[in-house]
């Protein structure tokens, strides 16, 4: 008997299946004690603040207060973004007890980009790829001991590779 890529294709993906199928029970044998790391998930989502059109809004939206420079907080953003719509940013900080970082971008329509909650114990490091109207600042705030981080970079976004 020979196998076929059809064959080949139907045994793969049954194997997958269970192997999802082990792992979603392995799930339910989470210790309580482990709990409170994914309590971060249970936040009330900061809707007013991704509404703000300016990122000194959003950021006294969703901190209260404002940020200080600082160089503890890094921001890998490109010089220049070829295409607008996938910008790779990262945002890392040596600061200690780090419980959020969030990116804005000043030009959006809406400034705050992506917010994240940093649960105790936890590298903090976040990257994603933003959608950029135009060359405009990258801001990166780092919440940490109560106090505000930031740290601001320009990313220069071209029109179809061909400057802007």
């Amino acid at each position: 008997m020979t196998i076929t890529d059809g064959d080949y294709s139907e045994t793969r993906r049954l194997i997958l299946k269970c192997s999802a199928a082990v792992a979603l029970v392995g799930l339910g044998n989470i210790p309580f004690s482990l709990l409170p790391a994914f309590a971060a998930a249970n936040d009330k989502y900061p809707e007013d603040a991704f509404k703000q059109k300016s990122d000194a809004e959003a950021i006294k939206v969703l901190y209260g207060k404002t940020a200080e420079p600082s160089d503890k907080v890094k921001l890998d953003a490109p010089e220049i973004a070829e295409n607008g719509s996938v910008v790779p940013i990262s945002v890392s900080s040596s600061l200690g007890d780090v419980t959020s970082i969030s990116i804005l971008v000043s030009e959006n329509p809406n400034a705050l980009a992506a917010s994240y909650k940093i649960a105790a114990g936890t590298v903090p490091s976040v990257a994603n790829r933003l959608k950029m109207a135009k060359t405009t600042n990258v801001i990166a705030i780092v919440e940490a001991g109560g106090k505000l981080y930031s740290t601001t970079k320009e990313v220069k976004v071209t029109v179809g590779g061909c400057g802007g």
